[in-house]
């Protein structure tokens, strides 16, 4: 029989908290991380307000302890950070020796890009910043991690654009359902570069000023940084060994309808399978679900098709629905596991977060977000989606323990 997953530690880091705790004050106070850039150094820095971290990479290293590696990249000194604090939050002790198969499943869609682009011309004419290109690679920050944290049983990176971090978290549930591992560390990284800014830029999709999702008006997104990890087990582990356990993950589901390079098919076929087959998987009928924390961009494309989706499943009782990215910025691919670890929190603490920046309800649309929050909710089950280029649409569930 198929083994119950739960989630026993959650860790975090963004433009609203460097931890946990930060991120849930910022979380319940409304406060926004949106704002000018002042780290990444780049010509639209005026241009463009993002998600950014306002520490510097020296500052950062601090925070991430002093078992790092030498040059370490921004994605990874993120990673490390969120990661360690999920690892203590689940009691486990970073290195320690476990009698459980131990893996990491983590995310990225930058890799090492951030330091790589800073020193690119120098390659044509010395080697002296020849050690980044080793750091360069996506799968680089994921055996860093795994360095620090000691796990040597099974680590293995994922990169699917924003649904990245989402699906790190349905591999990591499957190898632990199926027995192929016990205890897996899952999430994701990004941290900003002046490659992803540009890149979104000429697909013209950024906004000059805060995003407003699920707002008729919407006009384009903002980017963010950061990292968010969270520690699944086999039920069994924990219980044996008496420590506390968040919530389980009941339901998930990975869909591709391949409409197009970057935008979903206009109907939200993609969308509409990824949470039909989550809630299938989990048994849960359409009205059981508390929260939906929708991928909510603030592009014209994602949210009318997510939109649409949620309607097709949901009518005529649409559950209560936000996106947190007016938040935190669209983190790609740390994206999908920043907002599991604020749906681990909605059903913790009783919360459902506001759609920030709102100014009117989708034309097409029968529903609007909830603007509120709302405390001391009885939230049982959470819906949070995690949609990405190509058409790869993710949906979790997370569940009341």
């Amino acid at each position: 029989m198929p083994r119950r997953v739960v989630v026993t530690g959650i860790g975090i880091i963004s433009s609203i908290g460097d931890n946990i705790s930060e991120t849930l004050q910022s979380l319940k106070s409304q406060k926004s991380g949106i704002g000018p850039l002042t780290i990444l150094n780049t010509l639209h820095k005026d241009t463009f307000p993002a998600g950014e971290i306002k520490l510097t990479n020296n500052e950062l290293e601090l925070l991430a302890g002093e078992d790092i590696p030498e040059f370490p990249t921004r994605t990874t000194l993120l990673g490390i950070i969120a990661a360690k604090e999920a690892y203590r939050d689940a009691g486990l002790q970073p290195g320690a020796l476990t009698s459980v198969k131990t893996g990491i499943v983590s995310a990225t869609t930058v890799g090492g890009m951030d330091q790589t682009e800073q020193y690119y011309f120098d390659f044509f004419t010395s080697d002296r910043h020849l050690h980044y290109v080793h750091t360069h690679d996506c799968c680089d920050n994921t055996e860093t991690i795994a360095e620090c944290l000691g796990i040597t049983d099974f680590m293995t990176t994922v990169s699917s654009a924003c649904s990245s971090s989402a699906n790190a978290i349905m591999f990591g549930a499957r190898l632990i359902k199926h027995g192929i591992a016990d205890r897996i560390i899952a999430g994701g990284t990004d941290a900003l570069s002046k490659f992803t800014l540009n890149g979104f830029n000429t697909l013209k999709i950024l906004n000059e000023k805060p995003c407003r999702p699920f707002s008729n008006d919407r006009n384009g997104l903002n980017l963010g940084e950061g990292a968010a990890f969270i520690v699944l087990e086999a039920e069994e582990i924990p219980v044996r060994e008496n420590r506390k356990i968040y919530c389980e993950i009941t339901g998930y589901a990975n869909a591709n309808d391949a409409y197009h390079q970057t935008a979903s098919s206009p109907d939200g076929y993609g969308p509409y399978l990824a949470m039909k087959n989550a809630l299938d998987m989990s048994g849960l009928k359409a009205g059981q679900i508390d929260y939906i924390n929708a991928h909510g961009t603030g592009t014209d494309n994602n949210d009318l098709t997510e939109g649409l989706a949620i309607e097709k499943i949901f009518l005529p009782q649409i559950p209560k629905v936000s996106s947190t990215k007016a938040f935190t910025g669209h983190t790609l691919g740390a994206a999908g596991a920043i907002e599991a670890v604020f749906s681990i929190l909605s059903i913790r603490h009783g919360l459902i977060f506001p759609n920030l920046n709102y100014s009117g309800k989708i034309n097409e649309l029968n529903f609007e977000p909830t603007l509120q929050l709302t405390e001391g909710a009885e939230v049982k089950n959470v819906l949070s989606n995690s949609f990405g280029f190509g058409g790869n649409d993710s949906s979790l569930i997370f569940s009341k323990y």
